[in-house]
């Protein structure tokens, strides 16, 4: 399989918050992300395109792809896969990538700084105060309704009217964004996750996508040294034994049951003389007669 280390950037989903302690002992917190069934849907190229890039597809939140969307995967040979996240990232080494091909978080390094896209949560219409930081108004001096109100909009005769791009109330969030600079805490490539420091944009099971940072990475970073005991397997294996602990034990076992027998051999005939004593020992009635007489 060719190489993907070149590959600036994934697509998958936020899964939530905690908090790790890196390798020097500092306390990160950390957003979760998932990164599961990447996969090579299309190589534009310079000649046909104008440029190189790799288009990545990803699972997302639909079931069903339109019979467009199908046909395209159907190139890449995944027209059995819901790739219904689509997404392109420049390369310069378009020769190392091919379609259909399985990209894993394995390229990723800890230390590296992260760009991650997604949709913020939507917050509905929302005033100056929560959608710009606003002050609001005075709370004394009789101003019993201006506590969150805007205030003035802009002067009156000149310009006689307001700038475009005034900061008023209106819709908040819901909309595409892009937080910058984002250590990369830990890489987990067994279950394809990413701990990325800090908050990312979205609610959990949002769609993400991340990409390498312009940012230089850290020197020397020390990661987390994480390790999950498989306490069940540990148990269910059984040692194994060195061939000459192996005889050893064999020779004890065999002079175990070569000394039971010499015992049982030697205890015979006491055995065989004490029930010849009980036969010939006289029952409790003749006794009793013997006694009368």
């Amino acid at each position: 399989m060719p190489s993907v280390t070149a590959l600036p950037g994934l697509i998958g989903r936020k899964v939530g918050m905690m908090t790790l302690y890196d390798g020097a002992g500092r306390a990160r917190g950390v957003t979760v992300l998932e990164m599961v069934g990447n996969r090579v849907t299309q190589i534009r190229t310079s000649d046909r395109d104008g440029y190189e890039a790799v288009q990545v597809g990803a699972p997302g939140r639909r079931k069903r792809l339109t019979q467009p969307e199908r046909g395209h995967l159907r190139l890449a040979g995944l027209e059995r896969k819901v790739l219904s996240e689509l997404k392109e990232f420049r390369v310069t080494n378009i020769g190392a990538f091919e379609l259909g091909q399985t990209l894993d978080v394995d390229q990723f390094e800890p230390g590296v700084y992260l760009n991650v896209t997604a949709t913020s949560k939507g917050r509905g219409f929302a005033g100056v105060v929560k959608r710009w930081n606003f002050r609001g108004g005075p709370k004394t001096h009789g101003q019993s309704d201006r506590h969150r109100a805007p205030g003035s909009i802009g002067a009156g005769t000149t310009p006689g009217r307001v700038w475009k791009g005034q900061k008023m109330g209106g819709h908040m969030g819901a909309r595409r964004t892009t937080e910058v600079n984002h250590l990369l805490v830990y890489v987990d490539a067994g279950r394809q996750l990413l701990f990325i420091e800090g908050s990312v944009p979205g609610p959990r099971d949002g769609i993400v996508a991340v990409s390498v940072a312009r940012k230089r990475a850290v020197v020397d970073y020390a990661p987390p040294v994480l390790s999950i005991p498989e306490v069940e397997q540990v148990l269910a294996e059984e040692p194994e034994l060195v061939a000459d602990d192996a005889a050893e034990l064999d020779a004890a076992a065999a002079t175990a049951e070569l000394t039971t027998d010499e015992s049982a051999a030697a205890d015979a005939p006491a055995a065989e003389a004490a029930e010849a004593a009980a036969d010939d020992a006289p029952s409790e009635d003749e006794a009793k007669d013997e006694a009368g007489a």
